[in-house]
C-alpha cells in the first residue's frame, strides 16, 4: 500500500464513523514518529506548538512557535517571525524550516537547557517537521486527486529532564476536498496583450461613454482601424471603425473582445461569446460582477459557465476582470483604459520598458503612474474581481517573458488556493532573476472589509500572507509610497551587482548624514556603514584639499562635505566611494539648493545652471551607467529643483526627493536581492 493510500485510509475510516476529527491513536498512526517523539508521562519543560493547517488561499502551511499562556503573554509584543515560524509546505523542507524556527522565542526556550543535547533535539525536531511537511504535501488541496484534506493538525511538544522531545497533546480536524477550478489556458494571455483583432461592445454612437473613450484611446494610439470591430446593431460605422450586428455576424474569431456594458447585459453576452466561440480573450469592464449582494448568484452562474468552457477542447476564451479598468499594452500597441489622455498623459520615459504592473484596482495604477511617470511599465493590467484570470495566471504568463524583469502587483485578495499558486509563481520568477514587488491590502479589519466591497476579495490574514510571500522571494511593501519607491528602485537597479550590505553615504548637510544613518534599519534588516580603505580615505582627503574644504571636515562615513562643495566635489566623492572594495552601494545627496551647485534651470549667474556640462545633471548619468554598483541619489529640495530632478531621472539616475526614503528603499531592496540570491543558490545546489 502506498503512503498516499495509507494516509487516505485513516481519514476514510474516521469519516465512516461519522467523525471529522482523528483520535490520538489515529494521529499516532498518521504521524508515525517512532523514537523521535515520545508521549509525555508527566510535566515537561518549555512547551511549544507545532502543526500544519490549511488556509483558504495559501493551502497547507507548517507552523511552530510558543504555545499556551506564553503566546498570550508574548505573542503581540514580539516582532514578525519571533513568536511563530510559518512556511508553505510546498516551498520548504524540514532543514529549511528548522532554520526558520531557530529565530523564534519558542526554539530558544526549548533548547535553553539542552546543552550538549541540543543537536539531538534539533534532529528530533527536523524529523517531526519532515513528517508533517510530507503529510501536508501528500494531501495538498490543490492536487486534483486529493479527497481528504487536513484542516488543522496541532501537537504540543515539550522536553523531558533528559532533553528528549515529548508529545503532550494533539488534535486533528479534516474535511473533504472541494473541487478545484479548471486551469485557465494562460497561453491565451498572449492574445489578450498582443491582439491582432479587437472587438468592442458598448460604444455609444451619440455620446462619449466609456466604450467610446476606449475606442478613441485604441485608435489614437495607432492601432490599425481595419483590425477593429464594434458590435452594435443598427450602425455601420463609428469614428471610422466598422460595426457588426452581433458576435455571430463577425467574420472570424477575434483575439480580444472588450465588454464596456452594464453588468446586467454582461451575463448574456458572456454566454453568447462562449457559445459562438467569438474570441480567444474577453475584457470585462463592468462592475457588479460579484462585489454586490445582488450580483452574487448570477455571477456564480457566469463563472461556472466560464470554467466549463475551459474544460472543452481549445479551452474556451479567457476573461480579464470584471470590474476592471482594462489594459495598456505598449508591445501590443493598444490602450483600453477608459481614462482620456488629457487626464492622464502616457509619455514614453524609458527607451526600454522592462516592467509590468498588475492591479486589482485600476485607480491604483492611474495614481501611481500619474505621480511617478518614471515607472513607465510595458504592460499595465487591471484584473479586478478575478472572475476568471487570477493573479497567479498573469504572473505565470510573465514568467515566460524574458524581457519583463520587474513585476509590481497590487493585491486585495486571492481566489481559493490562488495564493499558493501565486507563491510558487513568485519563487519561479525569482529563480529566473526577476523581481516581484507586492502591495497586499488588509492589514486591518477595516481594510479587509473595504476589499470585499471593492473587488469581492477576501483579504485573508495579512501577516501570514506577508510572511509567505516574502519567503517565496517577493518584496512585500508596507504602504503605497513604499510600493512606488521599491518598484522604482527595483527597475533602476535591476542590473546592478548587489554583493553585500555595506554602504557609503555622502551629503552636503549634517541633518542628511544623520537621517541616512537612522534609516539603515528596516524591519529586522540593516545596512551597515562601510569601513573605508586607507586608499579611499587618502583619496577623499585630497578631494577636500583640492576644493579647500579640508579645514571644515574630516573624512568619515557618512561624510558631510557641507554646502561649500561644488558639483565636481560631489561627483569625485561619489566615484571614490563607489570604487572602494569595502563599499557595496552608495547614497549620494546632490544638495541642489547650495549656492555652489548648478541646480537651477536658469540662474542669475550666466552659465551656472543645469545646462553647464560640468553640472551634476550632465556628469552623474554617465558615471551611474558605467558603475556596476548601486548608486542612489538624493535631491531633497522644493519645486524650484524639479527640472534638475526630472532630467536626472529621465537619464536613468535613481533619484529620491528625500534622504530617508532613499536609504530606506535601498535597505529594503538590498535585503530582497540578497534573499533572492540565497533562493537561487539553494535551487542550484
Amino acid at each position: 500500500m502506498s503512503p498516499f493510500e495509507t494516509v487516505t485510509n485513516i481519514f476514510q475510516s474516521a469519516h465512516a464513523d461519522g467523525r471529522d476529527t482523528l483520535t490520538t491513536v489515529e494521529i499516532k498512526r498518521l504521524l508515525d514518529f517512532g523514537d523521535d517523539l515520545k508521549p509525555a508521562t508527566g510535566a515537561g519543560h518549555a512547551s511549544i506548538s507545532i502543526g500544519i493547517r490549511r488556509l483558504r488561499d495559501f493551502g497547507m502551511v507548517i507552523e511552530a512557535g510558543i504555545a499556551g499562556e506564553d503566546l498570550g503573554i508574548y505573542g503581540g509584543a514580539l516582532r514578525r517571525g519571533q513568536a511563530t515560524a510559518t512556511a508553505l509546505t510546498g516551498l520548504t523542507d524540514a532543514r529549511g524550516f528548522l532554520d526558520t524556527f531557530r529565530g523564534t522565542v519558542g526554539y530558544r526556550k526549548l533548547t535553553a537547557r539542552a546543552g550538549a543535547e541540543a543537536q539531538a533535539l534539533d534532529n528530533a525536531l527536523e524529523a517531526c517537521f519532515a513528517r508533517l511537511i510530507g503529510i501536508a504535501n501528500t494531501l495538498a488541496p490543490e492536487h486534483p486527486d486529493t479527497n481528504w484534506v487536513i484542516d488543522e493538525l496541532e501537537l504540543t511538544l515539550a522536553t523531558s529532564d533528559r532533553q528528549r522531545l515529548l508529545q503532550e497533546n494533539c488534535r486533528c480536524r479534516f474535511s473533504r476536498n472541494a473541487p478545484a477550478r479548471t486551469a485557465r489556458p494562460i497561453g491565451k494571455i498572449d492574445n489578450l496583450l498582443h491582439p491582432q483583432s479587437i472587438g468592442i461592445v458598448g460604444v455609444s454612437a451619440k455620446g462619449m461613454n466609456f466604450g467610446r473613450i476606449i475606442l478613441n484611446n485604441i485608435v489614437s494610439g495607432g492601432y490599425d482601424k481595419n483590425k477593429l470591430r464594434i458590435i452594435r446593431p443598427g450602425e455601420t460605422e463609428i469614428d471610422g471603425v466598422k460595426c457588426v450586428e452581433s458576435f455571430a455576424a463577425m467574420n472570424g474569431k477575434l483575439d480580444l473582445i472588450i465588454m464596456a456594458v452594464a453588468a446586467d447585459a454582461a451575463f448574456s453576452m458572456v454566454d453568447e461569446i462562449i457559445s459562438t466561440d467569438a474570441a480567444e480573450s474577453v475584457m470585462l469592464i463592468p462592475g457588479g460582477l460579484g462585489e454586490t449582494q445582488k450580483s452574487l448568484e448570477p455571477t456564480a452562474r457566469m463563472n461556472a459557465k466560464i470554467d466549463a468552457a475551459h474544460r472543452q477542447p481549445g479551452g474556451g476564451p479567457i476573461f480579464l476582470g470584471g470590474n476592471c479598468l482594462g489594459v495598456i499594452s505598449h508591445p501590443g500597441n493598444y490602450d483600453s483604459w477608459f481614462v482620456p489622455p488629457e487626464r492622464l498623459p502616457r509619455p514614453r520615459i524609458k527607451a526600454r520598458r522592462n516592467t509590468a504592473l498588475i492591479s486589482q484596482s485600476g485607480a491604483f495604477m492611474v495614481t501611481r503612474i500619474g505621480k511617478h511617470p518614471w515607472l513607465d511599465p510595458a504592460y499595465m493590467i487591471a484584473d479586478g474581481n478575478q472572475n476568471d484570470l487570477s493573479h497567479s495566471d498573469l504572473l505565470r504568463y510573465f514568467n515566460t517573458r524574458d524581457e519583463i524583469e520587474v513585476i509590481g502587483i497590487y493585491i486585495e485578495g486571492f481566489r481559493d488556493l490562488d495564493g499558493v499558486a501565486f507563491a510558487h509563481a513568485v519563487r519561479e520568477a525569482v529563480r529566473k532573476g526577476k523581481q516581484i514587488v507586492v502591495y497586499k491590502v488588509g492589514r486591518t479589519e477595516s481594510g479587509q472589509k473595504a476589499a470585499i466591497g471593492h473587488t469581492a476579495s477576501t483579504a485573508g490574514d495579512f501577516t501570514l500572507a506577508e510572511t509567505l510571500l516574502r519567503q517565496a522571494g517577493a518584496i512585500v511593501t508596507n504602504d503605497l509610497t513604499d510600493f512606488t519607491d521599491l518598484m522604482y528602485i527595483a527597475d533602476c537597479l535591476h542590473h546592478k551587482q548587489i554583493n553585500g550590505k555595506r554602504i557609503g553615504t555622502i551629503s552636503g548637510a549634517g541633518f542628511e548624514a544623520v537621517a541616512m544613518a537612522d534609516s539603515l534599519e528596516t524591519d529586522g534588516f540593516s545596512l551597515e556603514m562601510a569601513a573605508l580603505t586607507p586608499e579611499t580615505v587618502k583619496r577623499l582627503e585630497q578631494i577636500l584639499i583640492d576644493k579647500k574644504l579640508d579645514a571644515l571636515m574630516e573624512v568619515r562615513n557618512p561624510i558631510d562635505i557641507n554646502p561649500a562643495a561644488d558639483d565636481e566635489a560631489h561627483l569625485r566623492c561619489t566615484v571614490a566611494f563607489a570604487e572602494d572594495p569595502n563599499v557595496d552601494a552608495v547614497v549620494s545627496s546632490m544638495d541642489p539648493a547650495s549656492p555652489m551647485i548648478m541646480g537651477l534651470e536658469k540662474s542669475s549667474r550666466p552659465g551656472f545652471d543645469i545646462h553647464n556640462e560640468k553640472s551634476q545633471v550632465n556628469t552623474f548619468p554617465k558615471m551611474v551607467r558605467e558603475c556596476n554598483k548601486p548608486i542612489v541619489c538624493v535631491a531633497d529640495s522644493g519645486p524650484l529643483y524639479d527640472v534638475m530632478a526630472t532630467k536626472l531621472m529621465d537619464q536613468g539616475v535613481c533619484l529620491f526627493r528625500s534622504c530617508e526614503r532613499a536609504t530606506r528603499a535601498l535597505s529594503r531592496y538590498v535585503e530582497a536581492r540578497l534573499r533572492a540570491e540565497a533562493i537561487r543558490k539553494q535551487a542550484r545546489s
